[in-house]
């Protein structure tokens, strides 16, 4: 692996139009879960593979087992009942579950390792265990049941950390706790920070929180005290404007930054140079050893085709500044 630049992606990746059309046949329930699970591991591997031909240096596993990155959880824990859909933004919805009763693992101790691991199984590359964390999932919940949002957040952050420890104990080198709620209400940033250290407590792992298409602004500079050990936020959308925001504040010397230069909300193709000057004005204010190189957010919005071509400038770009610079 590369000792600095590392690329990497932030978690799901579009699904085939053969998995789709057995999640459809699943829910008519004209296939069994077995059948599914075949159609979900060999869309893994196709997303392992591209990865590996790309180079890319810590691999995702695609998240091809997901629907939405709240309800996945809650289908699998207690204490939630049915979905509702809610608007996200244009014509895309996410499906909001509710908070019936006190939420626990149940069954589903540790039941993000299985796909993890059959991932991991396929290359000898780092694969990056994904977790929704406890806050966001609070955020896109409806609660009837907690007396208040601290409360709820803190019982899933309590969730979430057995989820990490799973990974951990499995072998994961990285865990990713997925925070995009983060930046939507300030005033919350220090129940972020608490929640997140339950999720973390007690990990050795490389622990990242990925944190997208969020007002920074708001919440910074207390968002580097959310301990974990890497922050992963996008900056192609906003035109690495958020490279100025870091550079007003000290970056902390035990923190990595994964900087999204890719935008995966927009079909346009970046070129190779874009991407490079966005690398390059990172480099002015985080060294090279501690900063990543991904897209803005999952890949999942996009085609395969689109997917494949964005990783591709991306990885072309580090190929460069890594050797224009003398970088290992």
């Amino acid at each position: 692996m590369a000792k600095t630049l590392n690329t990497t992606s932030v978690g799901s990746f579009p699904k085939p139009a053969s998995l789709m059309e057995a999640r459809t046949r699943y829910r008519r329930q004209e296939i069994s879960s077995a059948v599914l699970r075949v159609e979900e591991q060999e869309a893994t591997r196709a997303v392992v593979r591209l990865q590996e031909d790309l180079g890319l240096d810590i691999l995702v596993h695609g998240e091809m087992e997901r629907g939405d990155m709240v309800a996945y959880f809650a289908e699998n824990w207690e204490g939630f009942g049915r979905s509702l859909p809610v608007r996200s933004y244009g014509n895309r919805y996410y499906m909001k579950p509710i908070v019936e009763g006190p939420v626990g693992l149940g069954q589903a101790a540790g039941f993000t390792v299985q796909s993890w691991n059959q991932a991991r199984a396929l290359t000898n590359k780092p694969v990056k265990g994904m977790l929704t964390g406890p806050y966001t999932i609070c955020d896109w919940s409806f609660n009837t049941h907690y007396r208040d949002r601290r409360a709820l957040t803190l019982a899933l952050a309590e969730l979430v950390h057995e989820e990490a420890q799973a990974l951990e104990d499995a072998g994961a080198q990285y865990i990713q706790i997925d925070e995009p709620a983060i930046s939507t209400r300030p005033e919350e940033i220090g129940l972020a920070i608490e929640a997140m250290g339950i999720v973390t407590r007690g990990l050795s792992v490389g622990t990242i929180s990925h944190i997208c298409y969020g007002e920074f602004e708001r919440i910074y500079p207390a968002l580097l005290d959310l301990p974990v050990r890497q922050l992963d936020l996008e900056a192609a959308n906003g035109h690495f404007a958020l490279i100025d925001l870091i550079a007003r504040y000290p970056w902390p010397v035990d923190k990595e930054l994964a900087l999204g230069v890719v935008d995966v909300h927009s079909h346009r193709l970046e070129s190779v140079d874009e991407v490079k000057a966005g690398i390059r004005k990172a480099l002015e204010v985080i060294p090279a050893e501690r900063l990543f190189i991904d897209p803005d957010c999952g890949l999942k919005t996009r085609t395969w085709e689109e997917a494949r071509q964005k990783l591709q400038v991306m990885v072309s770009a580090v190929r460069q500044v890594r050797e224009e610079e003398g970088l290992a």
